[in-house]
């Protein structure tokens, strides 16, 4: 056996524990999965009525679309706040910026539940803001809970800081060198902006996007407290088909359907990858 050969099998040897341990955590979960979801619940023949069901169902295509509705608008919203947030902290160097650069990522550390159940006590019907209105003879009711803008503002409070820790880290990337002399030559604030930061921080917006847009396709805490019971975020949806339906069959099957929006935005991010390759070389 000549060496390089030993080397070989020495290095494949020291990688298979590690890849054992995939194959067992991650892919037969999800190749089990997917089997699953093309099997009937009571014959085991192979079928798409587990995938029809979804797309004919009314409630079943109300939950699909009041997710993508939920958490297209999340992103959207969450993009634009951090990146402004990103800019402020990038460009603006004073006590306040310093100051809200060292508490904006505080949500990150609490714990969700924690961070629901206090929100839930200020903005629902009966909650602070209500009684503090009362004070002054006003009746406030929000109408934030069981509604797809109260699912919204928490998801908010949850993934704008972290969006804006990456796209401040994107924009820290960018040399000041580059700002100043695009200025020595006559260019104003909104042509750097346009020209130079928006191209070179753009990937990290797509890539802050992507990691928001998964996220919160399979949230359950937010939406278990404070989603209404029609429509359903998705995640909702399997926990009732597994655990109140004992529908395993079509619990896969929406796995697989949540697994395909989600590799939707996976695609994106490999290839704005694939993208700065190109642009490397």
């Amino acid at each position: 056996m000549s060496k390089s050969l030993k080397q070989k099998l020495v290095a494949y040897g020291l990688v298979l524990p590690a890849f054992l341990v995939v194959m067992l955590t991650v892919a037969y979960p999800i190749i089990s999965a997917v089997i699953q979801s093309f099997q009937d619940e009571d014959t085991g023949a192979w079928t798409l009525d587990n995938y029809k069901y979804f797309f004919t169902d009314p409630a079943q295509v109300k939950n699909i679309l009041y997710t993508l509705y939920v958490v297209i608008l999340t992103v959207v919203i969450a993009l634009v706040v951090a990146y402004l947030l990103a800019l402020y902290l990038r460009f603006v160097h004073s006590g306040i910026a310093k100051s809200i650069g060292t508490l904006y990522l505080l949500p990150r550390f609490v714990p969700a539940m924690c961070a629901v159940y206090a929100m839930i006590t200020i903005i629902r019907d009966s909650g602070l803001i209500n009684r503090i209105g009362q004070l002054f003879g006003l009746d406030i009711q929000l109408g934030l809970m069981y509604d797809a803008s109260g699912l919204i503002l928490m998801n908010l409070w949850f993934n704008i800081p972290f969006a804006a820790l990456m796209i401040t880290a994107g924009l820290g990337a960018i040399p000041d060198s580059i700002i100043e002399g695009a200025r020595d030559v006559g260019a104003g604030k909104f042509k750097v902006f346009t020209s130079m930061i928006l191209p070179l921080s753009l990937k990290d917006v797509v890539v802050a996007g992507t990691f928001v847009f998964m996220t919160n396709v399979g949230s359950f805490t937010t939406p278990y407290l404070m989603g209404g019971n029609a429509p359903k975020m998705l995640g909702i949806a399997l926990f009732d088909q597994f655990n109140r339906y004992l529908a395993y069959n079509r619990s896969a099957a929406l796995s697989v359907i949540m697994f395909l929006i989600c590799s939707v935005s996976a695609a994106v991010y490999i290839y704005t990858n694939l993208k700065e390759n190109d642009w490397e070389k």
